[in-house]
């Protein structure tokens, strides 16, 4: 099966039953001993020096680099090795069930951030709001670099992007924190439509798009249609998802009454989400041509959300974002309508809409096509070089130069996912390739001798495993001639895609 270019159909419905129950069971532990054993070696070579590891021996990207090239952050050391042992597509389904996946030692990690944990939103008032979106930011860069659950956090940037919310604007500088815990972290790869509705209620966001200040209106004051209009356009249906204004402002009237508390009065009921009766238009409205009765007050918005998070424009919107992320820029037109279809059979089945994704011949057919966007090329930089970070201010700012800065994108619809966007960051990429090489950025260390050795002492063997197959002639002679081939490997166009 590992020279197959799709699943066979008994192992697709074993992936898809598998995640439809909430979890791939049936042969996970073996994976699992195998990735678990991988794990437990990088921490050890973290704490004294790398282990010997196996680069990639194939003359052209295979199987096992492909799903770690689009599945993951980028490889760590020896990562290859272990996805060619377990099988490329097993690791595909211990990733679509990252529950059954030991990730304390990231967990651990992300412990250092006090701000971070579940405490009510009016304690965040304590805090700097500067300070809150540095630990938002660092706690991100390191569950991306060291979390095993490497899937789970690349649909957490997915839908962070899908759902964007600038923290500058309002309290969602103070409430951005508990919409990345309770909404994006919560609902990453569970239900769609439990997505949609946290996200509507998410004071955060009921902050940055004004859904605070939707009330019942008068002849002279129009319910506020910003929030209504971006889940319509953005979060569902897509622009061109066949809605109309009249869409937008029918919405509007329903999610009218909605409002989170503000920083007045209790500190403990800052960000509390609240229903208003008094504020709702409870009259009846007509959603995308489906009447919704009046009297139904705070049922208005679970109507609302039924309807679009259902919707057959919202199936193919969220299927072509999906498969713009794993498979191409301009994904396939059979790809993305197998995609959207189960994602309607299964009612948003978040994971058994991925594993329609993966197990697609679009997907293994695809590889190499894609550019990392700079948060990508950076940490599957530190990933690779098994780089020690602080992910503090040097890491942010070049993050910040390359356009990418986590959390800080002010448009609604998030940071843009395809190549030409990023192409003129490539600058920065390479100043942050030698000063990495060179470990000249501060908080950020690493062995680039350590690390030549442990894959096998030669620049050919080094770039083998930078780039997930043997470097051709042309790039092993500019590895060999070059001061730092290491800097050389990661500034180049073959580490930059994915």
């Amino acid at each position: 099966m590992e020279g197959d270019s799709t699943f066979s159909s008994s192992t697709r419905r074993h992936f898809l039953h598998g995640a439809a129950a909430g979890g791939v069971v049936v042969g996970v532990g073996g994976f699992s001993a195998v990735s678990q054993w991988f794990f437990r070696g990088r921490e050890a070579g973290r704490a004294g020096g790398l282990g010997a590891f196996q680069p990639s021996q194939a003359v052209e990207v295979d199987e096992a680099a492909h799903v770690i090239n689009r599945l993951t952050f980028g490889p760590a050391p020896g990562q290859h090795a272990m996805v060619t042992a377990m099988g490329a597509r097993n690791f595909v389904m211990e990733q679509l069930a990252p529950e059954l996946i030991d990730d304390g030692a990231a967990e651990r990690r992300s412990r250092q951030f006090e701000a971070l944990g579940a405490w009510p939103a009016g304690e965040l008032l304590e805090h700097d709001p500067r300070a809150l979106l540095d630990q938002l930011t660092r706690d991100k860069i390191h569950r991306a670099h060291h979390s095993r659950r490497q899937l789970f956090e690349v649909m957490v940037d997915f839908w962070s992007d899908h759902f964007n919310i600038d923290p500058s604007k309002g309290d969602s500088r103070w409430l951005k924190p508990v919409d990345d815990r309770r909404v994006i972290r919560a609902h990453a790869m569970g239900n769609f439509a439990d997505l949609v509705r946290a996200s509507a209620l998410s004071p955060a966001m009921l902050w940055y798009l004004d859904g605070r200040d939707n009330r019942l209106g008068t002849a002279r004051e129009l319910p506020n249609e910003n929030y209504a209009r971006e889940l319509l356009e953005l979060h569902t249906l897509g622009v061109h998802g066949g809605y109309t204004q009249r869409d937008v402002m029918e919405v509007a009237r329903c999610l009218s009454g909605w409002t989170v508390r503000a920083r007045s009065g209790s500190r403990m009921a800052v960000g509390r989400v609240e229903f208003e009766a008094a504020r709702h238009d409870d009259g009846s409205k007509d959603v995308l041509g489906t009447v919704i009765p009046a009297g139904l007050g705070r049922g208005d918005l679970d109507r609302v959300v039924e309807l679009v998070a259902h919707h057959p424009a919202t199936a193919r919107h969220v299927a072509f974002k999906l498969c713009r992320r794993f498979v191409a820029d301009d994904p396939p037109e059979a790809v993305v309508a197998a995609v959207a279809h189960v994602f309607s059979e299964s009612r948003g089945d978040l994971r058994r809409t991925l594993a329609a994704v993966f197990g697609h011949e679009a997907f293994w057919a695809s590889r190499g096509g894609k550019i990392k966007r700079p948060f990508h090329f950076v940490i599957s930089a530190l990933r690779a070089t098994a780089a020690r970070t602080d992910a503090g201010r040097a890491v942010q700012d070049y993050l910040l130069r390359m356009g990418h800065a986590p959390f800080q994108y002010p448009a609604p619809d998030g940071y843009p996912e395809e190549a030409q966007p990023w192409m003129a960051t490539l600058l920065w990429r390479w100043r942050f390739a030698a000063e990495l090489a060179a470990n000249g950025i501060k908080g950020t260390s690493l062995d680039p001798t350590g690390l030549l050795a442990a894959a096998g002492g030669t620049e050919a063997a080094l770039a083998a495993h930078l780039l997930g197959r043997q470097p051709t002639p042309a790039e092993q002679a500019a590895a060999q001639n070059c001061p730092s081939p290491l800097a050389l490997l990661l500034a180049s166009p073959a580490f930059q895609t994915c």
